[in-house]
């Protein structure tokens, strides 16, 4: 009997460490135990929901100063997740009406002066 309520208290708090962190619903506290989260992020991340929660990861980037593509992936691994959905990095690829990458300038061409 014993035994059996040790086994089903370890897999109770087993279950809850692999659940995922939602970022609209996660008090500051709860933000924290995902790897890659300290105070200043969870206290961001709170402040920048509290005017409209996230629609997608996308709007957790934009909205959220410290989380760029490369942060969310790690954070989406340590079981963070936005709208109920993990970070997807093919998701996340530039709007197609968003700015290009800006080129760089040809070098320029020195002519050749002939001498005589």
């Amino acid at each position: 009997m014993i035994r059996h309520l040790i086994a089903t208290l370890l897999a109770v708090f087993a279950l809850q460490s692999w659940a995922a962190t939602e970022a609209n619903q996660a008090p500051a506290a709860e933000l924290q135990t995902v790897k890659g989260i300290g105070p200043s992020l969870s206290a961001r991340i709170v402040q920048a929901r509290t005017t409209a929660p996230f629609k997608d990861w996308n709007d957790l980037v934009e909205r959220v100063a410290g989380v760029g593509p490369g942060n969310a992936a790690r954070l989406s691994q340590g079981g963070l997740t936005v709208a109920g959905a993990g970070y997807d990095a093919a998701a996340a690829a530039p709007k197609a009406g968003s700015k290009a990458p800006k080129s760089k300038k040809a070098p320029k061409v020195q002519k050749a002066v002939s001498g005589s």
